[in-house]
């Protein structure tokens, strides 16, 4: 079978504000002319009155993907710790939160759930029967700027609370081996392959900068610093009327040190899915009908997750579009278009590398 395709439905936020997309147009274009069955979602975004949706929308969605041939493959969630308002859920409530998500999930024939990074490791544990029980798999994201493995996370542009929780990937793993369960593992992101800013952000940036001139000085000699802080400096030294925190520069620098993809080969029996991050699919130069994300590394990863056997999902998860709304709506990507251009790459990259499990 080697690695499957699959889409996030939030690569289509944009078609669905503008009533251009609903759901069922979503499986449709997978189904019809991507030409593969892996479903995605972010629960509040496309499923109605979550997280209390009808029966009705349930039998709905489930004869809907099975009708097309589909496959539920993970549902985001994002635990909002604040949704009692009069207090911040203990440790125990966003348990029970996480296991009500679960059922849900299986009613809806989901495989996975993803929690986000900063989800502590007891409360996955101790929702974890009840993940067992209905045969759905609890997946923590690795996100940027989190690294995979913590023994080599740098100073400088991490943020303390990255360094705080850089371990978590040696939690699970630890929590997966000491409980024996296969319902619990890592959901990467190819955000972490990033090694450069992407065009649409530093265009977005440039458009929306009182100096524009400093946003290239800060993309072009961001390599030569290893601390956010001495860059930052120079740059209002250099450029002393801009006006941009410290925090939107760091992000401009952020992506110099990516992970290294070797780091992938120890925890690909740990990976439930993977989020196909990207922003700007363009063609390659001399290769018509070819694509390629310039500040993604896609190809070392995925030659790795095929030699070490990975047969789960990489789903795209198109993010471009949000650097490109400060500007009218004839100015939007067109999302279909660079999902489309994705998975061309995909296809093509994923062919590329034998699967070692085949």
């Amino acid at each position: 079978m080697g690695i499957k395709r699959g889409v996030s439905f939030y690569s289509y936020q944009q078609a669905q504000f503008f009533r251009r997309m609903n759901w069922k147009n979503m499986v449709r274009e997978l189904h019809d002319n991507l030409k593969c069955d892996g479903v995605e979602i972010i629960d509040e975004a496309t499923i109605p009155h979550y997280p209390f949706p009808s029966q009705e929308f349930i039998y709905d969605w489930n004869s809907y993907l099975a009708r097309y041939d589909m496959k539920a493959v993970t549902k985001d969630i994002y635990l909002d710790v604040h949704q009692f308002r009069d207090h911040v859920m203990t440790h125990k409530e966003a348990a029970e939160r996480l296991k009500y998500d679960i059922k849900l999930a299986a009613e809806m024939g989901f495989e996975n759930v993803r929690c986000l990074i900063l989800v502590p490791t007891d409360v996955i544990e101790m929702a974890l029967p009840t993940a067992e029980k209905y045969n759905v798999r609890i997946g923590k994201e690795i996100h940027a700027p989190w690294p995979i493995n913590a023994k080599k996370i740098s100073g400088g542009v991490v943020d303390p609370i990255v360094k705080m929780t850089a371990d978590f990937c040696g939690e699970i793993i630890e929590l997966a081996d000491r409980t024996g369960s296969k319902h619990v593992g890592l959901v990467p992101d190819f955000g972490i392959f990033q090694h450069a800013p992407s065009e649409v952000s530093v265009a977005y940036r440039k458009r929306n900068s009182n100096c524009p001139e400093a946003i290239d000085f800060i993309v072009e000699e961001s390599v030569n610093y290893e601390k956010a802080d001495d860059l930052f400096r120079v740059v209002m030294e250099k450029y002393p009327g801009l006006k941009m925190h410290p925090m939107e520069m760091q992000m401009l620098a952020l992506h110099e040190s990516p992970a290294d993809p070797e780091d992938l080969r120890p925890i690909v029996p740990y990976i439930l899915s993977i989020h196909g991050k990207f922003y700007n699919m363009t063609e390659i130069p001399g290769e018509p009908g070819h694509y390629e994300d310039k500040c993604i590394n896609y190809a070392d990863p995925i030659r790795i997750l095929n030699e070490e056997g990975y047969q789960g999902y990489i789903d795209s998860e198109y993010e471009g579009q949000r650097d490109q709304q400060d500007r009218g709506e004839e100015f939007l990507a067109d999302e279909v278009d660079q999902v489309r251009r994705h998975h061309e790459m995909l296809e093509r990259l994923i062919k590329s590398t034998p699967n070692s499990a085949d």
